[in-house]
């Protein structure tokens, strides 16, 4: 499953929350290289990304937070062959459509809030850096709109739904296997 959507949009804690409702679900831990937060990545150096890139290894990287990221092939085999359920986080509309060369089907999850709701989140969790957030909202707003036509299976606005309650209505569309759909993605974003 790909989580789509601007920071503070609720990505790692409806992540937390799938997983407590399926212990299926396992956070996909992207690779970095670069500074920041640790958590919830594999930490590497840009020249493997490099290499791995080189060699044909990864579905997906960007650039994002003065760091590079990178969704590597092996990594989501290496879930998908133990019976897991891979939760990929993403912020990037090309990304979403990148993974989706992994041959499983892939639930898209398009998660949102406005981008005062994103302020005040990070406000209230101790963001250092506010300002770059808020680039990255407006960023993905934009990447939303650029992208208006490509389907979603779901459709969030987090803001509305407490974490659980986006939770589960996530995996009854990954259970139902729910098909993705094109969305009113202007009236969405405002």
């Amino acid at each position: 499953m790909v989580l789509y959507g601007p920071p503070s949009s609720g990505k790692d804690t409806v992540s937390a929350e799938l997983s407590r409702l399926r212990p299926e679900y396992e956070l996909f831990q992207r690779l970095k290289a670069g500074p920041g937060r640790t958590t919830g990545y594999r930490l590497t150096t840009a020249e493997h990304i490099e290499q791995l890139a080189r060699d044909g290894e990864l579905l997906y990287r960007n650039s994002r937070y003065d760091a590079a990221y990178a969704i590597d092939t092996l990594g989501v085999s290496t879930l998908v062959d133990s019976g897991r359920i891979p939760v990929l986080h993403m912020g990037q509309v090309t990304g979403v459509r990148a993974v989706g060369a992994f041959p499983i089907p892939w639930a898209k999850v398009l998660l949102w809030c406005p981008r005062d709701v994103t302020e005040e989140r990070c406000q209230g969790r101790g963001d250092n850096d506010l300002e770059t957030r808020l680039k990255v909202w407006d960023e993905t707003r934009r990447d939303l709109l650029d992208h208006a036509n490509d389907p979603w299976s779901l459709v969030i606005e987090t803001q509305n739904l407490d974490p659980s309650e986006t939770a589960r209505a996530i995996d009854q569309a990954v259970q139902g296997g729910t098909a993705a759909e094109v969305r009113d993605i202007a009236r969405l974003v405002g």
